[in-house]
This record gives structure tokens, sequence and C-alpha cells, in this order.
């Protein structure tokens, strides 16, 4: 793409401030930056990136920076601009691509050196450089942004430096320079957890220099150019990290708070990163002297690697809801219960129109009061909430069915009442609507028998919690229309959640395979095992929760009615369920939402024992084996296409331990003759419910 053809694509999409055009500086065997000098004597220097429709650092484009650099730096311009021409952002951080199946460190480190070159050379600049942020600033693009001498955001920009997420830290100077601007702990703060940060936010701690509108950006960079934009002094207390007793005492406290939500054993960066703050934290050039090589070891890791697949993993199931289907603008929820409520809630929280109906009428209220709460923890600004508010609308007739885009029913798991609210709803739907399910584990063929037109009958469902879980089983059965199916995707992706293709089958994918984990906790505590125990061999093994909490979050009546489900619908042994659970939902303790399940609960939180037996290590296996036999039982009957999508739907859909990349993935590192070995052990001692799958031999014949 030549630099011409570039301006002309972006300049109508978005009108950004690119300084006056004037002669063009670079030659054109440079494809990813285009420059030009202002009648002011400032350079900008655009980044657009070529065939991409996203700007990200990869080495390419670090090595153009390079170039330019060294060619102005003889004759130095009056000021040098960093900016995007890319609508969308700034930089979103470098190009993961590059980062998949790396394995020889010195390597990395290596290339890493050449980067910092490029941008210590930037940081070096003899006059003044100002990067103007707009969208998505990102790890590698905050770095480069860090060696800036200004940082000029527009309203709409967000900074962060989320490499924590990938299992690394940031390795382009950032522990470095954002450590020099701003205070330790706010620093370590950022770099731990890969929050993002609002311009607002960012100006305040000092992260940016100034917020400007897009008409005023031009003002704002004639403004730092001519020295007349203050710059942020470094916080007083970032001298506290040149006193090796302070950063002592501030890493011990960040890495006690930090082992507190993570473990050493399964996520490496954010201790790695503590521990190089704390031995080189005491000079910036020291701090940029080591970070290649830290960043080296966590980036050949296995940790790193499998987060990195697993970045990969969401980001294929984002682009099924690019394929230009029509966007849904018109959403009518059947059900008001926990899941039909927090379904419309999070359809109004991303901009739908909602319509919110009940048969119990008194269910719409609580609903409407939990949105509010949603709308006020996410949105902040009042003005957002209630216009959040306003698209949500209490609908005891259902007049809004005849004007939804998508009708979504998500009453309780029945499936005569499910099928006599189609036959009520059908005739009233408008051409092109597309009517949904929310079940968790019927079949739809067996809910829209008697449906007039079943090709526009999906599933979408939904996991508990709706505001926090981000997968979306989008199911398809064998009537589905393609398009309808394309169409669900498509809303999924527009309301910020993953779609996971699945066909029709008893509980899925998702459902199907976690019925056996938590049958197997079940089975442990009738044995006599405290709770806390088996908890803890889950969360040993990586799990964000134990699977007897899962099982009060979701409902010990519900666990119970698809264990049933899947019990008549699916051959083969299962392990059994002990006559306390019935006991207990008889007497009305059904888990977290009502106070009292397998745990006492106060204020939403289980109640546990401190002190209890540490679980035994064959523990883990008895828990998790039964959960991937079922994968690939799923695998097997087609219910989905691959492993990719199996590891995806446990990953995204039940928190499965990210950094071993899934459960197909870690059987397939751990070795599949081990697994298939050690559930025949299993079988052996336990009974047939583990019994190795004969989707194994599949496996086996596939690889």
């Amino acid at each position: 793409m030549s630099a011409s053809s570039s301006a002309r694509s972006t300049a109508p999409q978005e009108r950004l401030e690119l300084g006056e055009v004037g002669a063009e500086l670079l030659p054109g065997d440079l494809c990813h930056w285009r420059s030009h000098r202002d009648p002011a004597g400032i350079v900008w220097l655009l980044l657009d990136k070529h065939e991409s429709r996203t700007n990200t650092l990869s080495g390419a484009v670090l090595d153009e920076l390079g170039t330019c650099l060294v060619r102005w730096a003889p004759a130095p311009p009056r000021a040098l601009v960093i900016r995007s021409a890319k609508p969308d952002g700034f930089i979103a951080g470098a190009d993961i691509n590059e980062f998949s199946g790396a394995s020889d460190r010195s390597e990395v480190e290596t290339r890493l050196r050449k980067a910092h070159g490029v941008v210590s050379r930037l940081a070096e600049f003899p006059v003044p450089t100002i990067a103007v942020i707009h969208g998505f600033c990102l790890g590698g693009g905050l770095e480069l942004a860090l060696a800036c001498r200004h940082r000029i955001a527009r309203p709409d920009a967000k900074l962060g430096l989320p490499e924590v997420m990938l299992g690394l830290h940031p390795g382009l100077g950032g522990t470095a320079r954002l450590s020099a601007l701003l205070s330790p702990f706010t620093a370590l703060e950022l770099m731990l957890t890969g929050r993002s940060l609002d311009a607002r936010r960012a100006k305040r701690l000092g992260l940016v220099d100034a917020i400007a509108e897009e008409r005023h950006v031009a003002g704002a960079v004639r403004a730092a150019a001519s020295g007349k934009l203050e710059r942020r002094r470094p916080a007083v207390s970032s001298r506290l990290s040149k006193f090796a007793p302070a950063r002592r005492g501030v890493a011990a406290l960040v890495r006690r708070q930090t082992a507190r939500k993570a473990r050493a054993e399964h996520y490496p960066a954010p201790f790695a990163l503590i521990e190089h703050w704390h031995h080189h934290g005491g000079s910036a050039r020291s701090l940029l002297e080591h970070e290649p090589a830290s960043f080296a070891r966590l980036l050949t890791g296995d940790t790193a690697q499998n987060l990195i697949r697993v970045f990969f993993l969401r980001e294929r199931l984002k682009r099924l809801g690019r394929d230009g289907a029509p966007v849904v603008r018109a959403v009518h929820v059947i059900g008001a219960g926990t899941m039909g409520g927090d379904i419309a809630a999070w359809c109004a929280l991303k901009g739908i129109s909602v319509s919110l109906q009940d048969q119990r009428p008194a269910l719409v209220g609580p609903a409407i009061r939990r949105a509010a709460a949603l709308f006020e923890r996410r949105l902040k600004q009042p003005s957002a909430v209630r216009a959040a508010l306003d698209r949500l609308v209490p609908d005891h007739r259902g007049d809004g069915v005849g004007r939804a885009d998508l009708v979504i029913e998500a009453v309780p798991e029945n499936a005569d009442l499910k099928r006599e609210i189609y036959a009520a709803v059908e005739p009233r739907l408008k051409s092109g609507a597309l009517l949904a399910t929310n079940t968790s584990s019927i079949r739809l063929e067996h809910l829209g028998e008697s449906l007039r037109d079943p090709a526009r009958f999906v599933g979408v469902h939904f996991f508990n919690p709706v505001a926090k879980l981000p997968l979306v089983e989008v199911v398809s059965h064998d009537g589905a229309d393609p398009s309808c199916i394309a169409r669900a995707h498509r809303f999924v992706t527009q309301i910020d959640r993953l779609p996971l293709p699945v066909r029709s089958a008893p509980g899925f994918l998702v459902n199907r395979a976690l019925t056996p984990y938590l049958l197997e906790s079940l089975t442990l505590l009738e044995e006599g095992l405290a709770p806390e125990t088996i908890d803890a061999a889950a969360l040993r093994f990586g799990m964000p929760m134990g699977p007897l909490e899962v099982a009060d979050q979701v409902g010990l009546d519900v666990c119970l009615h698809v264990a049933r489900g899947l019990r008549e619908e699916l051959p083969g042994p299962w392990a059994p369920i002990p006559a306390w659970v019935e006991e207990r939902i008889a007497r009305g303790d059904l888990g977290r939402k009502s106070g009292r399940g397998v745990y006492e609960y106060r204020n939403a939180r289980a109640r546990k024992q401190r002190k209890f037996p540490a679980p035994d290590p064959g523990l883990e296996d008895r828990l998790i084996l039964p959960l991937i036999n079922a994968c690939v039982a799923c695998l097997r009957a087609g219910v989905v296409q691959d492993r990719e999508t199996v590891d995806a739907g446990l990953i995204f859909g039940t928190g499965f331990a990210p950094f071993r990349g899934g459960p197909m993935h870690y059987a397939e590192t751990r070795g599949e003759s081990d697994v298939v070995a050690a559930l025949k052990r299993y079988r052996e001692e336990l009974g047939p419910r583990f019994e190795p799958d004969a989707g194994w031999e599949d496996e086996a014949g596939a690889e």
C-alpha cells in the first residue's frame, strides 16, 4: 500500500489530526510508516501497518522506526510526533504472532535487545518527541509512548500494560520507564494486574501530560514542541526505589499480595516482575539492562506459550462474529430470573434496546434493580447509567416480541414450559427475527419439534454469572438455517462475548464435560473427605474455583437437574448422585443463592475451615480425568469440530486452568497414553465410570 492510498483510506473513516500535510519525507522502501513535515517544522511520523486493520509492533515495524530515527538524527526537525493513522487506535501491543512457538531463549533476548536499541534511540532523540494517542495504547504501544518526552491523549484513549495476561511482563523498557514516572506501588500495580486506564485516570496519575479533543490535537502538539506543555515530574515516592531496604519492603508486600491471587508455579510472570524490580529497581539503567533476559525466560516457558495459545483461541472465536451478518438492535427476553434478567441487563449495557418479560411479573423489578447495580459498577457516569436503564424496559404483556430482532427464552429447564412459550411467541415474530433458547442441556430438536419455522431457532447458552463468564454456546441443529447461526454469532460478539459453535446434544459441550467433574467431587465428599480438601485439589491443579464451590454457585438444584438429564440421555456408567444432595435441596439448601449448600455463605462468600487435611497427590486426577474423558466423548460425537474448540469452551466457559492451554492440550502435553492408563487404573479401583471413551482411539489414530 502506498502512502497516498493509505491516506485516502484513513481520512473518510476518522478525521484524525495528522498535521498539515507537507512533503513526504520517507522513501518508498518503508511500508509501515509515512511522514511529513508541517509548516511549523514539526515532523509527523504516522504508523499505518501494512495489510493490517490494527497497528501492532512487529520486528519490521521497529526496524523501520529505527531507520527513520537514524536518518533524521544529523539534522533533526523542530519536534517529532508519533501517531497512528489507523482509526481504531494507537498501537495494540506487540505482534503476538512473533511470540508463538518461541523456544530459544538466547535468540529471543538478542531480538529484544535490538528492539531496545530502537526504543532507546527514540528516548534519546535530541528534540521534543510527542506521542499522540487515541483508542487503545497497550503493551509495547504504551512502552513506545513512554519513550517519548510527551504523551497527549484523546478522551477515548485506553492505556495499559497487559503483558501479564500472556504470562509475561513489559519487555520494551516499560519496567524502567513506568517505574521512573510513577510511584513504585502504582507502577507495579499497573504491570501486575494488566488493567487499562482511561485518559482521565491516566492524566491524574501522570501517565499522560494532556488530554485533547481531536480538533485540539494540533494545538497541543505545538505547545509541546514549544516547551509550553508541562511535563510530568517523577513521583517523589519513586525515589524510594533507589534505596535497597525500601525496595525490599515494597517487594515483600507486593509479593504477599500477589501470592493471594496467583500461584508462582502456575503463573511465574508476576513474581518474575517483582524480583526484577526488587533486584534492579535502584536504577533505570539496570532495569533496562536486565529486562530482556527476564522477558526471554518467561516467553520461552510453558505458561507464556500456553497463554499465547489461549489468546489465539479467543481471537478465533471473535472472528466468528465478523462475517457480515446483520446486527441485532432490539432483544426481547422471556424470563426475568437470575439468568434471563442478567442476560437482559448485559445486552442493555452493551447498547441494545431490551424488553424484559416474565410470567411472574414480580420477578421483573428485582431484575431491573440488579441491572442498575451492574450499570453503576461498569459505567460509573450517571448519564451513561441512565441511558442503559432507559434501554431496559419492563414488558409484562410482551409487546416487545413483535419489534425484536432476537427473542431469547430464558425460563427454567422444563421442555413443556419452553414449547408452550414458543407456541405463543412464534406467530408474533417479525420477518427475519431469530428465536433463541438459553437452555443449558436440552436438545434443540426436542424443544423445536412443533415450531412452524425451526430454521430460525437457535441456542444461545450463557453461563452464570453472565457479567463475568465470556462464553456463549451457540447451538445449531439439523434444521437450522446457516445464516441464522451466523447472525447468532454476530449477536454474541456484538455484546462483547465469545461465541462457541456446538451441535445440539445432551449438555452440549461445557455442561457435558463439567458434570462428571462435579459428580466426582460429590462422590469424594460422600467418601468422607473435607469439602475444603476436595476444592484445594482443584485449585492446586489450577482451576479458579473448587468443584464444590462451583456446584454451590450454579445451584445444587440445577446441578441435579442437569445430571439427571444427562444420565437419562447418555448411556454408560455415571458416578452416583449421593442421597444427601436431594435431601439438602428438599429443605431449601440450594447453594449460594439460598445461603447454604455444600458450604454456608455470608455476604455471598463461602465460609471454609482454615485448617483441613491436604489433598493426596492422586486427588487432582480423580477430578480432572473424568472432565477430559467427557471432552473426548464430545469430540467423538461431533458436538464440537476440533480440539481447539474444546479447549476454548472449557477455558472461557469454566475457567479451566488457562496456563495449561485447555484440557485437550493438557492431555497432549502430559501424554495421552498416560491419561488413558490413569483412567484404566481408576476404572479397576473405583468402577466403570472411569472407562476411557472410545474417542481416545480415534485421537490416537489422528495423531
